[in-house]
């Protein structure tokens, strides 16, 4: 941060009663107070906590960056789709893997994830020297530590090699090397480790958002397992363990329901990214200082026509293989938009959709079928600033169902399938399916990860992480030895003087 000025709301957002007023980006500073004379006291360091949470769920930095619908556009779940091939070129560099270090999504990633990091520095650096509680210190040090851990687990998966920065830097310092992926994930491991003793264990109310135990050790769960070693089984099964046992969380009986905007924060919900429309943003040049989910946006029917659902833009068309993998599921209609039959009419296609007459345009690798999970509902429409922008639908990005199988593939890859089969089959049983066969137990938990959290933007990374990538994604164009990672945003590399180096085959 380079103005020595400081605005009364230090943040864009807030997963609290904080919100947005368009009136923080005017040139005139709303507030004067010099950065040296500002982080003095625990409300002080609360804005500073909530600017730390607000790069959550920013959907736009230098271009659409959600998250889930990203990870869906490279996996062989959806297309990256939208009104023809140029609507958005880097979601088709990232569906068909024909990145260049120019061309991608990776300069919005990039941006996004260090700007949360250097907040998340600013934080740390800061704490020490205002006036707080030692039960505000404890906690907030473990809340942000935790962000930490979240923004570089994001950042290395996408990049692989990446600057580990745990200090804000002086001009003279910004020329800052990568460091090998390995000093990435055990400063992740450690910041992990070291928040989850502070950590709630519930948060609930005016805290929904707030992180808490359980967040942490799922997280670190993930972490660990996403590095994909037999020997660290143990350790996974241990966090995932600890979780469940912990008795806070449950599966909720009526799976469709986890994606109602009345039922958000529920007993599955881990960690869970707020969205709210109560800002009313309305500017489009600054995404990140809206509230709201434009991913919901983003993935709508074009053009709809129809009593349920808004109209949308058409990106992540639902490939025809999830469609086969979940036909006869009984999560498919709570999962998929069947909108494929009907008959083209002047450019519309009309069509029965959830039992209705309805139309749309279709878009860009149209296949018929749509996310119905995040689509957006017509009930859920902001009533005031620019309703693309703000959806109010959450992203639950950890959920106690995704606990219970990284706890039955932990337990699986250990040698112990009666317990890997106990966690399997109580995900099976909420939605009214008989317990697996356990004949080819790891294969059928990925299977049954892949229908489970089919658009959610998990498939992607359990293909990399499992070596598999190459043979789901080689016909979408991707490459070993090259698609691992994303290309180092070019205008990085130009800024630090060649000292940031491009991964390999770009």
């Amino acid at each position: 941060m380079k103005t020595k000025y400081i605005l009364a709301a230090l943040t864009i957002i807030s997963i609290s009663s904080l919100s947005c007023k368009k009136s923080f980006l005017e040139l005139s500073p709303q507030n004067t107070r010099l950065e040296e004379n500002y982080y003095q006291n625990e409300k002080d360091m609360f804005e500073a906590l909530v600017a730390t949470y607000d790069v959550l769920q920013w959907g736009g930095y230098k271009g659409y960056v959600p998250e889930t619908m990203l990870g869906d556009a490279a996996s062989d779940d959806t297309h990256a789709g939208g009104a023809n091939a140029a609507d958005q070129p880097s979601w088709v560099a990232l569906d068909n893997f024909t990145l260049t270090p120019s061309l991608g999504p990776q300069i919005s990633i990039w941006g996004r994830y260090y700007a949360g990091i250097y907040r998340a520095n600013l934080f740390l650096e800061k704490i020490d020297g205002a006036e707080t509680s030692e039960s505000f210190y404890k906690r907030s040090v473990a809340e942000v530590k935790f962000l930490r851990a979240y923004y570089y687990f994001m950042l290395e998966r996408w990049f692989g090699n990446i600057p580990l920065i745990l200090k804000t830097l002086s001009p003279t310092e910004y020329n800052f090397p990568q460091s090998k992926p390995a000093a990435v994930f055990a400063q992740i491991e450690k910041d992990l480790r070291e928040a989850i003793p502070d950590l709630p264990e519930m948060v609930s109310g005016a805290e929904a958002g707030r992180i808490s135990k359980g967040a942490g050790q799922s997280l670190l769960a993930r972490v660990i397992l996403f590095q994909n070693k037999d020997s660290r089984m143990g350790e996974v099964a241990n966090l995932t363990d600890s979780v469940i046992n912990s008795g806070i969380y449950s599966l909720v009986p009526d799976f469709a329901s986890l994606w109602d905007n009345e039922n958000r924060n529920s007993s599955e919900s881990i960690f869970e990214i707020q969205h709210s429309e109560k800002s009313s943003w309305g500017d489009w040049g600054w995404l990140p200082g809206g509230e709201g989910n434009i991913g919901v946006q983003m993935i709508g029917m074009r053009d709809y026509n129809g009593p349920k659902y808004n109209s949308g833009w058409g990106f992540c068309p639902v490939t025809p293989e999830l469609v086969a993998v979940m036909q006869g599921d009984p999560r498919f209609d709570a999962t998929i938009i069947d909108g494929s039959q009907g008959e083209l009419s002047a450019g519309f296609f009309n069509t029965v959709i959830d039992g209705q007459n309805a139309s749309y345009k279709p878009g860009y690798q149209n296949t018929g079928y749509f996310n119905k999970k995040f689509a957006p509902l017509k009930a859920y429409i902001s009533p005031d600033g620019t309703p693309e922008l703000n959806w109010t639908n959450n992203i639950i990005e950890i959920r106690y169902a995704d606990v219970l199988l990284m706890a039955a593939e932990a337990y699986a890859r250990s040698g112990n399938s009666s317990m890997a089969l106990n966690y399997l089959n109580q995900v099976r049983t909420r939605v009214g399916l008989i317990n697996a066969p356990g004949i080819n137990l790891l294969q059928e938990i990925y299977t049954e990860r892949r229908i489970e959290f089919a658009l959610e933007g998990q498939r992607y990374w359990d293909l990399l992480r499992t070596g598999k990538a190459s043979q789901f994604l080689s016909e979408k164009g991707w490459r070993a030895n090259r698609n691992e990672f994303l290309p180092i945003p070019q205008g990085e590399i130009d800024n630090t003087h060649g000292v940031l180096i491009q991964n390999l085959g770009y």
